[in-house]
This record gives C-alpha cells, sequence and structure tokens, in this order.
C-alpha cells in the first residue's frame, strides 16, 4: 500500500502543480496515514502554487514514520509529518538529512470537533476526554464557546511514551462513566476506540493550519537548498615553516607537491570537487556547501584531512571559505587556516555542530521551536535544518 500511494499522490500532485519553469521548485515530503495525506495533496492542489512538488509516503501506524520518511528522504527538500508523534519517533531514530516539520495539534481543529460531536450527537462535549492539547489550550477553548470545562479531561501530548497511554487514559473514563466519549489525535487511537465501542471523533488539522504548515515547510526547504549551494572554497597549504631551507624548485619538493595534488583530486573527487594549483605552496579547492556536508559529517569530522597528512607526511595548512560566490567565499579562507591533522570530532572545521539539531529556546529541551501558526491555529514545531542529499 505505502509504494502505491507514494505513486499515485507523486502523480496526481505533478499533474495539477506542473513547474513553472522561472520559479524555484520545493519537494516536499509528506508522511502520514492514509487521511491525512489526501487532506494535505487536496489543500497543496487546491493552493495553486506552481512551484511545490509533493511525495507521500503513507504509513500505517505511526510507528513506520521513520522507514517512511528513509525511503523518501534523498528525493525531497524538506518533510512534513502529520503530527508531533510521527515526528518525535522519526526525529528518535536519528537526524533526517532533510529539514522536517509537522502539523500541529489543536487551534481550529479542536472548536470544529466539538461541534461536530455535539451536532452528530456523538457524545456531550461537557463530558468528554481529550488527548495532545495542553490542559490551557483546552479551558481557553470552552471559554471562549461559553462553555464547562470542568468535567472534561485532557492528557497532553509530551513524548511518544504519552501517546502510548492514550487509549487506556480514553477507554477507562468511559467504562467508569465518567465521559459520553472521546477526541484523540492519534489514528492507531481512534479505530482502537472503535473496536471497543467508545464514542469517539478523531481530531485533524484544519484546512487553514495545514496552507499555513505547508508553506512553513516550503520556506524551510527553500533555505536549505540555498545553504546546500553556497560555494565552499578551501586552500590546503604547505605551511612555510615545514622546510625553511626548501626551494620550490628542488626535485624532492615538487614530488611533494605533487603527491600532495594527486591525494586532493582523490579526495576531492567523492565532493565533486575542483582541485586547481594556487601557487608555489597551496592549491584552491572549489565545491558546494552540501557536497561538503556529505563529506563531513554536517561539518563534525573532517576525515580526509587526517588522510592527507598521513600520505604526505606534513602537517598541512586548511583554510575554508563560504559565499554565494567563489568571489565571496575567497576573503573568508584565511581565518579558518590552520594546521591540518584534524582527524577528531569537531576539530578545525567552521560551524562544526550538526544543523539537524533544533533550536530549543521557548520549547522543551530537545523539541523544535514551534513557527508562528496561523491566527487561530494551534502550535507548530519544525527542525530548522537544511542538510544534503
Amino acid at each position: 500500500m505505502d509504494g502505491i500511494g507514494t505513486r499515485d499522490y507523486q502523480q496526481e500532485q505533478l499533474m495539477h502543480q506542473p513547474g513553472s519553469g522561472t520559479r524555484e521548485e520545493i519537494t516536499i515530503g509528506v508522511v502520514g496515514g492514509d487521511e491525512i495525506v489526501h487532506r494535505i495533496m487536496g489543500v497543496a492542489r487546491n493552493s495553486g502554487n506552481p512551484s511545490w512538488r509533493l511525495v507521500a509516503a503513507v504509513y500505517g501506524d505511526e510507528h513506520e514514520a521513520p522507514a517512511q520518511a528513509a525511503k523518501i528522504a534523498s528525493r525531497v527538500d524538506v518533510i512534513l509529518f502529520a503530527g508531533p508523534l510521527p515526528y518525535d519517533v522519526a526525529m528518535r531514530h536519528g537526524d533526517l538529512p532533510v529539514p522536517a516539520t509537522y502539523a500541529p495539534v489543536g487551534g481550529a481543529a479542536l472548536y470544529g470537533t466539538l461541534l461536530r460531536g455535539a451536532l452528530e450527537e456523538i457524545f456531550d462535549p461537557l463530558r468528554i476526554s481529550v488527548d495532545s492539547v495542553s490542559p490551557d489550550d483546552l479551558h481557553a477553548a470552552y471559554r471562549e464557546l461559553e462553555l464547562d470545562p470542568r468535567q472534561v479531561h485532557v492528557k497532553q501530548y509530551v513524548e511518544p511514551e504519552s501517546a502510548e497511554e492514550f487509549f487506556e487514559f480514553h477507554r477507562g473514563l468511559y467504562e467508569r462513566g465518567e465521559t459520553t466519549g472521546a477526541v484523540t489525535t492519534v489514528p492507531s487511537v481512534a479505530a482502537a476506540l472503535a473496536d471497543t465501542g467508545v464514542p469517539s471523533l478523531k481530531m485533524t488539522p484544519a484546512g487553514a493550519t495545514l496552507r499555513h504548515v505547508l508553506q512553513t515547510a516550503a520556506l524551510m526547504g527553500s533555505g536549505a537548498k540555498l545553504e546546500e549551494s553556497r560555494i565552499v572554497t578551501a586552500i590546503v597549504r604547505v605551511p612555510s615553516g615545514a622546510f625553511p631551507h626548501a626551494s620550490p624548485s628542488n626535485y624532492w619538493y615538487q614530488e611533494l607537491k605533487l603527491s600532495l595534488y594527486r591525494e586532493l583530486l582523490r579526495e576531492a573527487r567523492p565532493m565533486d570537487a575542483a582541485v586547481l594549483p594556487r601557487d608555489e605552496h597551496s592549491y584552491l579547492i572549489v565545491t558546494t556547501m552540501g557536497s561538503l556536508n556529505i563529506a563531513t559529517d554536517e561539518l563534525t569530522v573532517a576525515p580526509f584531512l587526517g588522510r592527507l597528512t598521513s600520505e604526505v607526511g606534513v602537517n598541512l595548512e586548511v583554510g575554508l571559505g563560504l559565499g554565494r560566490t567563489t568571489r565571496e567565499a575567497e576573503p573568508q579562507r584565511a581565518v579558518g587556516c590552520r594546521q591540518g591533522g584534524y582527524g577528531q570530532r569537531g576539530r578545525g572545521l567552521p560551524g562544526g555542530s550538526r544543523r539537524n539539531h533544533p533550536p530549543t529556546a521557548g520549547g522543551a529541551p530537545g523539541r523544535s521551536r514551534p513557527a508562528g501558526p496561523a491566527a487561530g491555529e494551534g502550535r507548530e514545531g519544525h527542525r530548522d535544518a537544511g542538510a544534503p542529499r
């Protein structure tokens, strides 16, 4: 089902959203259950944005999210998860090579679900159990609706383990007669409640929320593509103090330079980099940020420097520069120039922390900072990551 779903959704989206040829195309991977993926695809198609290209990966259970995300990660610029649960489950399996975000819970979706439950007489909104949203958000919604929330039970989503308790939370309250039904955001919980006869509704993001999160995902993907395309220039130089009495005309010195050039070509090939002679003592390497990230594990290791030093037998000096053009990147190289031999993690590379780690300001440790949601919507989390594929 996953493969068929991915193929059908992708073809449908490309048919309705052809690239215009004048705007940058952003490929958004959508990971979620069948129903929410259909909705996201529909919202994207109706938006009429010609620069969005969507690729879907449908799972049957939230714990399949990591595998589904991995299937499409190499073909997309950003991944949009159906909610915080599949997002967190995927992140626990390791950082993705592309930015990721998720559709938030609560907000307008809560109001719509309460209204539907009342109109369809599925449950009494004054005596229900609700998961995922915070108590503050739930009480604020009830105050706005001028309803009394004192007999409403809420269990907030904090991490994947908390979601595993949602089913027993709802069922226990209903069987004890404390509630008339349940509201959940987790499809597997909704299915289990239906099997046990507990009246329930699944709360899914409103259309405005999905439009907003798609726009956020597109901006994240665009930023990652710009970062990947930045030019990186490097100078690899034989230190002038290494051989104080040597002359560039010496035969053995020319052999050293030739050996260094061969090793640089060998190391540069996997990075799609160009190696050019710069002067009598150094070489210039030109590549892109995306290629460098692959070779250095997000700027945390530089194994090639250790290999170069070992092969040549000299502690080399290396300087890096970044920019949108080679000229812009060039002045920065001297700043980073230092002796080589960096086999250790994170040493000697600018920006040596993994960009896949989300900012935690304003949020719980290890969770991403929410992006600004549309008016009336719930919070939205995302990973500010842009990495090569």
